[in-house]
């Protein structure tokens, strides 16, 4: 079924490159996990179509996902929303295997062609414009063999670049180093350390950047209480303690100084945060309805994001507060 189209307008989101890839992809992509109902608890499966289709209508056309999200769901209906959308591009990442509890990751040749031809069916798609090593450990970087599993999924001509979703800078460096297109990365306010300490490697590389978890899992949206509490089948449950979140939303004071004129929220900053930084191709939303898509792409606003000034005032801020920079 082709998306509604009753929201369309001009689009407000812009385009940077994906690194060295010839992708010209939106600054704010749609993040899938939360949708999924695997990170947050369950999403009607109308509203997950109607946020899919309103990430259309405002000009977001990248689009992350995992062949885990819903056991494949999320896959699946992507590859139904966005046929006949125009010029779409979608992010997955493999590698986790969900038979098990916990969850374990293979990423042995064998595992990957299986898990990569269904994802490819389940997007109906021909060509997957990026595919990821989905968390990969340190030791699974060093054996060599996934990476030149995707590169000759590439050169096959099946996917358009490859790279590895990365849980720490140790994993994001040594992709780097072996040269991949795009790498995944955690970057936020109060977790900028692992990309700050790549930023060479990625301008020596050249790969593109999609910054997740661009608010800390709402943290920095800056609406919690101390005594805020979480469902079970909600991660942040486990996350952190209660002392660790009151500390947390302390600390959020450090953010407060740039709420000012075009930066109307907390919110608002985060967002800025991570567009202000040139090295980052893309930001991946993580919205599970259409108000909160709406929300986010309206506070992050136009560029200049944040002026220099600001983000080295910041810098101390952060510093003062005990967050590493």
């Amino acid at each position: 079924m082709a998306p509604s189209r009753r929201w369309c307008r001009s689009p407000p989101v812009r385009k940077r490159p994906l690194g060295k890839t010839t992708l010209q992809v939106s600054e704010l992509a749609l993040g899938t996990w939360g949708l999924s109902g695997d990170g947050y608890g369950p999403v009607a499966d109308v509203e997950i179509d109607r946020v899919i289709d309103r990430a259309l209508a405002v000009g977001i056309d990248l689009f992350d996902t995992a062949d885990v999200y819903g056991r494949g769901e999320m896959e699946r209906c992507l590859g139904r929303r966005l046929q006949g959308a125009g010029t779409t591009f979608v992010v997955t990442k493999i590698g986790t295997v969900r038979d098990g509890d916990p969850p374990t990751k293979r990423f042995d040749p064998d595992h990957l062609r299986t898990a990569f031809e269904r994802s490819q069916e389940r997007l109906a798609r021909e060509v997957v414009d990026v595919v990821l090593l989905h968390n990969p450990t340190v030791a699974a970087m060093q054996s060599k063999e996934a990476l030149a599993f995707l590169k000759d999924l590439k050169q096959a001509g099946k996917i358009r670049a490859y790279g590895v979703s990365a849980g720490s800078a140790d994993v994001a460096r040594s992709a780097l180093r072996d040269e991949v297109d795009v790498i995944e990365i955690a970057y936020n306010a109060f977790f900028p350390g692992d990309l700050h300490d790549v930023a060479g490697d990625v301008s020596e590389s050249g790969a593109g950047v999609l910054a997740r978890s661009v608010l800390a899992h709402g943290l920095l949206a800056g609406q919690w209480s101390p005594e805020r509490e979480f469902y079970l089948d909600d991660h942040r449950y486990q996350r952190w303690t209660r002392d660790e979140l009151k500390t947390r939303i302390r600390q959020l004071d450090a953010l407060r100084p740039l709420v000012t004129g075009a930066v109307t929220s907390l919110r608002s900053a985060a967002l800025r945060f991570v567009l202000a930084n040139r090295v980052v191709s893309s930001a991946v939303l993580g919205p599970r309805s259409v108000a909160q898509l709406d929300q986010l792409v309206r506070e992050a606003g136009m560029p200049p994001y944040l002026q220099d000034t600001a983000l080295t005032e910041l810098s101390a801020r952060l510093k003062q507060a005990g967050i590493e920079v």
